[in-house]
Parts: structure tokens; sequence; C-alpha cells
């Protein structure tokens, strides 16, 4: 091997994370959910609690996410991991406990479990993958898909008389008095990224003060749910989503 091949440590920019295993990741193309495994991984590994963690994963596209972390993982049924991750946490409070959910199981089949968690002010955090639509079973609505948004079970768009409104889970769970640090970003593009994983890390670090529950909401694109490819989920996710989903902190600790 010549000089020219071997890479010199002070030039590497970036790295894989040990916090992710070599497993290849079963996610579509373009899909969010690969980016920001990677951000929370990094972020455990930034803190250096890589032992001290413990995932909970549910049903949906995260389902394998025990997987892609190398860390405790713990599976739940679907919508449940607030309260197996109550549990978890309740036993050993000075593990790093954090659920990772798509918005099918965290905003309709476990709509209960996120709001009592968050009301109890369970000291876990809370990892939610907004978008807008059942990734996993069928591309079906979602409580937060968009008005006029076509999914398997609303061909002609959502209609917001017959369907209803879509649901703003994480300004909601703001509200509750449980709730401690409460944030919304994306992970489409580097520098997006960067403040998911700022986000992220700093809900994980939250968890020593024992103030409350932490939610880090990730709005993400769905290339093959959306039927588009990656670089146009991107964009409408851009035009569309965001500005019913802004990014940005919704709710911080009072200093």
């Amino acid at each position: 091997m010549s000089e020219s091949n071997i890479i010199n440590p002070e030039n590497l920019v970036y790295d894989k994370t040990s916090v992710m295993t070599d497993r290849v990741l079963h996610y579509c193309p373009g899909c969010g959910h690969g980016t920001a495994h990677r951000m929370l991984a990094e972020a455990i590994d930034d803190l250096g609690i890589q032992g001290d963690t413990i995932g909970v994963a549910p049903v949906g596209c995260s389902v394998l996410a025990y997987y892609y972390f190398d860390v405790d993982m713990q599976q739940a049924a679907h919508g449940r991991a607030p309260a197996v991750a109550t549990g978890i946490k309740r036993t050993m409070p000075e593990k790093y406990v954090f659920t990772y959910q798509g918005d099918g199981d965290l905003a309709a089949i476990g709509t209960a479990e996120t709001i009592h968690a968050c009301n109890r002010g369970e000291n876990i955090l809370i990892v939610f993958i907004n978008n807008g639509i059942y990734g996993m079973t069928g591309g079906q609505m979602a409580p937060t898909t968009l008005e006029g948004m076509k999914s398997s079970t609303s061909p002609r768009g959502r209609d917001i008389q017959s369907m209803g409104n879509p649901l703003k889970i994480t300004e909601l769970v703001a509200q509750l008095p449980g709730t401690y640090y409460v944030t919304r970003h994306s992970v489409q593009k580097p520098a997006n990224a960067r403040k998911a994983k700022r986000a992220l890390k700093k809900a994980l670090e939250y968890q020593k003060e024992n103030k409350g529950t932490c939610l880090v909401e990730i709005v993400a694109n769905c290339p093959s749910g959306w039927k588009m490819t990656p670089a146009q989920s991107n964009q409408w996710m851009e035009e569309n989503m965001f500005p019913f989903y802004p990014l940005g902190d919704i709710k911080v600790p009072s200093e």
C-alpha cells in the first residue's frame, strides 16, 4: 500500500461511531431514519454513555433499531415504548433511557402512553420521527398526515371535514407540566442534522438533572410512502411539512 492510501488520523474529518453496529440498514433509499440513527448514536458516543444507555424500539419502521445501536435495547409492543421506558428508568434510574418511535406508533396507537408519560414527567428521552404517514404497513394516513396529503387510505388527499385535522403532538405535549425540553428538527441536510444531534445530546444530558420528559421530534421524509424520489421527497418536505411543523425549540428549560 502506498503512503498516499494511508489515512492520517489528523486529516480524518468524519468516522463511523462505535455506537452503531456494522449491520446494513434496512430502510428505503433516501429515508431519514438512517441519518437520525447516526445523530442519536453520535450524541451517545460524544457523551461517553454507551455502556449506560438503554433504548426502546416499538413496532413500525424502527422495529429493527436494536440491530443498529450497540447499546442495550428492549422491544416494546406497538405504541407502548414510553410505558416500557418508564419501567426501565424507574428500575434503573442511573441509566440513560430513550424511545425511538414513528408517528403512527407515537401519535396514534401509543397516544395514551405518550401523553401520560409526558404528563407524569418520566425522566426519559422520546425520539419522535414524523414523516406524516404509516411507512412500514403500506403508507396509510397517520394522525400527522397533512391536509390534502395523499396516502393509501386517503387517495384523494386528507379531507379535514371527514378525516379530522393533523395532530401536532409535539406542541400538545409541550403544554404538559411534566415535559422539560421539547424541540423539532430535521436531518435532510448536514446543517439540519448537526442541529438535531445537538438537540439529542442536550436531551440526554438533561436526564442527569431529573427534571422531566424530553421529546425531540425529527420531521423526516418517506420516499416510498410518498411515491417520490429521495430528492423530490426532501423538497416536498421542506415546502409542505416544515410550514405546518416548523423547526425549532418549542419548550426549553428556564434559566
